[in-house]
């Protein structure tokens, strides 16, 4: 049925649910899984001209954070998968616009579903990152099994 499931994730309590749903359903069909962290990039265009040269090693430090935090939720799933005995790669793509990041790694990686959750962190932005999955949904051609 399913040889290649992408489990995008962003390390929420619901993402998390999604990725033990999609790790068991790889292990009972006997599928493998790609985890992806989608990450922004940075807009320098958001710092005053004047500010650019002193705020380029604070950009710096907060991508070396945000790719050692996506790194270290890739590495959970991954001892998931390695404790249910499902093969895993881990996967971290930059993309201003997340659901492009999962359509398009889907895609290069012959994945022939997604399983992800109805929406990512809590708050303001749940609404937000409740569109990335609205915008899966109506962007991609490979099915999406949506956890909440």
């Amino acid at each position: 049925m399913y040889r290649h499931i992408l489990i995008p994730t962003d390390g929420s309590e619901l993402a998390g649910t999604a990725v033990r749903h999609g790790l068991a359903l790889a292990k009972a069909v006997g599928a493998k899984v790609t985890a992806l962290t989608v990450e922004g990039s940075f807009d320098v265009y958001t710092v005053p001209a004047s500010r650019v040269y002193e705020m380029s090693e604070a950009f710096a430090l907060h991508a070396e954070r945000a790719k050692a935090h996506a790194q270290k939720i890739l590495d959970s799933v991954a001892e998931q998968a390695r404790a249910a005995g499902v093969v895993c790669e881990t996967v971290q793509v930059e993309q201003d616009h997340a659901y492009e990041g999962i359509i398009e790694t889907a895609e290069q990686r012959g994945c022939d579903l997604i399983v992800m959750a109805s929406h990512g962190r809590s708050g303001i932005a749940a609404i937000v990152l409740g569109s990335v999955t609205t915008k899966v949904l109506t962007h991609t051609k490979i099915p999406v099994l949506v956890c909440h």
